[in-house]
């Protein structure tokens, strides 16, 4: 399928997502969400893709709302900033939802949904230099889309402190509050990309899915009430093809089928 505004890669298992706006440093407005929705309810159903890296062309991965889109948005109704918010949304949990593991290449800058987009990353990895910021309260508005995945990374504290002043913060701060999980300079930031990508080949396909999930259902659970959850989730993938596997690969010291050799 062809994208307007998203660039395509794909190398075997692992596709690379470019936001291609660079005119406008990548921001969002109906169409590019459109289409990131589009992507996204392909990759549930691509049992091949197994990692995932979410880009931006030219220096900046994304500086939030399009300008003209807010424009637009200044003479829209009640119900109509409804639709648009559902759609943004949806779009928004269809990243998260990916089965594959979803990495997150940040220069620049990730401001709003940027940021949002950073928070529905598995990992992320980022340049010395880039700056965050959940700014839509300087704007007027609230980050309310992207706020279920964000507090899930930030916790309500830092986000107490970012989602109410609306302030920038670098990407050692990101990396302190866990929206980050690496930090190198701008000339090694697709060889520590490389590196993940490497570690996420070696895991099982159906055991990252099922722990993706997982991460979902037990979020907030007292451990008594996450046990059944947990006794079942492992007992299902332990007689899994790729739980036996895995376990007769261990036994027998050898790499197991689904690890991409050079991996």
């Amino acid at each position: 399928m062809s994208y307007q505004f998203l660039s395509i890669e794909r190398n075997g298992p692992v596709e690379r997502v470019t936001l291609n706006r660079p005119d406008v440093r990548n921001a969002f407005n109906e169409h590019v969400i459109a289409e990131l929705k589009t992507w996204a309810d392909r990759a549930h159903g691509d049992e091949q893709l197994r990692v995932v890296i979410f880009a931006g062309a030219g220096k900046v991965f994304s500086a939030g709302a399009d300008a003209a889109w807010m424009a637009k948005m200044a003479g829209y109704s009640h119900d109509d900033n409804v639709r648009d918010a559902r759609a943004g949304a949806e779009m928004f949990l269809a990243i998260n939802t990916v089965p594959a593991i979803v990495i997150g290449r940040i220069q620049g800058a990730a401001l709003g949904g940027g940021s949002g987009l950073a928070a529905v990353c598995d990992i992320v990895v980022a340049e010395t230099e880039a700056i965050f910021g959940f700014t839509e309260t300087k704007l007027g508005i609230l980050p309310a889309m992207i706020s279920p995945y964000v507090l899930q990374k930030i916790g309500a504290s830092a986000a107490r402190d970012l989602f109410l002043t609306g302030r920038r913060f670098d990407a050692k701060k990101a990396r302190e509050i866990g929206l980050v999980h690496d930090v190198v300079p701008a000339a090694e930031l697709d060889a520590a990309v490389d590196r993940f990508v490497i570690e996420a080949l070696s895991a099982s396909p159906t055991a990252v899915a099922r722990s993706k999930r997982l991460i979902q259902k037990v979020l907030g659970q007292p451990p008594a009430d996450a046990m059944g959850i947990t006794a079942d989730a492992i007992a299902s993938q332990r007689v899994s093809p790729e739980g036996q596997e895995g376990l007769k690969a261990f036994l027998e010291k050898r790499t197991p089928s689904w690890t991409i050799k050079g991996a």
